[in-house]
């Protein structure tokens, strides 16, 4: 049930992180806040295809 999913920074548009998720329970995209290493600092990161 859970799937591989890809984090992308909102502001660079990089794709930082990988991560997986239960398809059952979160329909939608979701979204985190994260470190990316090429803003220097903590920013939204959404899920991808």
């Amino acid at each position: 049930m859970r799937d591989i999913i890809t984090l992308e920074c909102t502001e660079c548009k990089r794709r930082n992180y990988t991560t997986t998720k239960n398809k059952k329970n979160q329909t939608g995209r979701v979204e985190y806040k994260k470190y990316c290493s090429w803003c220097n600092k903590h920013t939204p990161h959404k899920e991808t295809k």
